[in-house]
């Protein structure tokens, strides 16, 4: 387990104050951290098409397979962070995603091969491990709930491959949301330059600390917009913490509710005093939350007596608290606030998957289905509330694909029947009533569909 640094009080901090002030450098915090600061790089090979049929079922079995596909190495550049005197580096997933192959190159010229103790491509985090027998440089990672908007920043990494690069600048905004494709919204915004090739490199803060792993730019045209932003080293610690214990997979607390933002028409209709807050929409039966006793309409103001500003920094909170811990939610309602205790736990299977393949002349005919659970529902990215029955796979070529079916389609009802478990659909799978009415639930929207 990482310890948290000692706190840094904001009396502590000054500007500079005379011209000798202005003066100084940062070189010796560069001396300092730059040794832990090391380049990744990733190869795989890609597969290419050469055969104008290849793909197509129909096509193939006339044509055959007569030009054999070509195959070529791609190459990825990124950075990462030396945070364990053995040789662990932590850098972002993106960096190290389909790689065949990646090696690490120290400060000093050395190269060695790694391998992936754990990934996670919905945080962006990955933690790679090379073989030394020396004790390598560490950046110690620094307590980034005590980084403030304004505080002085180093970004350290290798921006378009032209080597390792100090930029400076300042952290100019806290809790960002909504910044990349993935479920992870919690970032540290700096204007530090971070260009592409930054990405799993160190930002550190004035004590020499790493506050954040530097993983995206907000640039329309892929160049440093004084924009970047950094998983904050908090997270980083827990996702590190998880590498050392040997897990295979990042587990997240499941919380057994559905959260939507307090805009500004909610919090007049429910009276609050700001514009900040996770609003509780669904409530799963005996999840944790109904066993904390929270309710729907109430809004999550902070967690452990720290500020929560939407419901993306609702789920970090509860993240870096941990699995097993038990995290003081407050909450708001009718303008009174109480503090309730949420045990955190991981997503549980409440029933059996019981994955089976269709099989027959229904249009389900090609697709692995599961009944859900809170677990199903997080391994398949769904939300934990969803019940019934998914569809896991759709085999190629099979009617369920040519009929467009898709894998995480929740089947609701067939010809009328709501569908509630797997030996519902395997039951209607069987028959033959001439036509069939479907209704499936798809990325939030239901769609109905009658095939003959």
């Amino acid at each position: 387990m990482v310890p948290l640094s000692a706190p840094v009080l904001a009396q502590d901090k000054a500007v500079p104050q005379s011209q000798l002030e202005m003066q100084l450098s940062f070189a010796p915090l560069v001396k300092q951290a730059r040794g832990a600061v090391v380049n990744v790089y990733a190869e795989r090979l890609v597969e290419r098409r050469t055969n104008l049929f290849a793909g197509d079922p129909f096509l193939e079995q006339f044509f055959g397979q007569r030009m054999p596909n070509r195959t070529e190495k791609q190459s990825s550049l990124g950075s990462g962070v030396i945070v364990e005197e053995n040789g662990i580096v932590v850098t972002n997933n993106h960096v190290i995603d389909g790689a065949d192959d990646i090696k690490v190159a120290l400060a000093d010229g050395r190269e060695f091969p790694v391998k992936v103790l754990l990934k996670d491509d919905r945080l962006d985090l990955a933690v790679l491990k090379f073989e030394t027998d020396e004790k390598m440089p560490t950046l110690p990672i620094g307590n980034s709930d005590q980084t403030e908007v304004g505080d002085l920043v180093l970004a350290i990494g290798n921006p378009f491959g032209v080597g390792q690069t100090v930029t400076s600048g300042i952290v100019s905004a806290l809790a960002r949301n909504q910044v990349t494709e993935g479920d992870f919204g919690f970032f540290i915004q700096t204007d530090a330059a971070i260009n592409p090739g930054n990405s799993g490199g160190a930002l550190v803060d004035m004590k020499g600390q790493l506050i954040g792993i530097n993983t995206a730019i907000f640039s329309k045209g892929g160049g440093s917009n004084g924009v970047g932003f950094a998983i904050p080293g908090n997270l980083v610690r827990v996702f590190l913490d998880a590498a050392d214990r040997g897990e295979q997979s990042f587990e997240r607390p499941y919380i057994g509710a559905s959260f939507e933002p307090v805009t500004s028409d909610v919090a007049e209709a429910l009276g609050l005093k700001t514009v900040r807050g996770a609003l509780v929409m669904n409530i799963a039966e005996d999840g944790p939350a109904a066993k904390a006793g929270l309710k729907a309409g109430q809004v999550v103001t902070a967690v452990n007596g720290i500020p929560v500003e939407h419901p993306d920094a609702l789920g970090y909170r509860l993240t870096t608290t941990g699995l097993g811990k038990t995290a003081q939610l407050t909450v708001e309602e009718s303008g009174r606030e109480e503090v309730l205790d949420l045990t955190l736990a991981a997503a549980p299977e409440t029933r059996p998957r019981d994955i089976q393949l269709v099989e027959g002349r229904s249009p389900f005919a090609g697709t692995r289905i599961a009944n859900l659970s809170p677990r199903v529902a997080y391994e398949l990215r769904l939300p934990t509330e969803a019940t019934g029955v998914v569809i896991t796979e759709v085999v190629r070529g099979s009617p369920a694909a040519r009929l467009g079916f898709a894998p995480k389609d929740i089947l609701v009802s067939v010809n009328g029947v709501n569908i509630n478990a797997v030996d519902d659909v395997m039951k209607l799978a069987d028959s033959d009533p001439g036509f069939w009415r479907v209704e499936i639930e798809r990325d939030g929207q239901r769609i109905r569909q009658i095939f003959r």
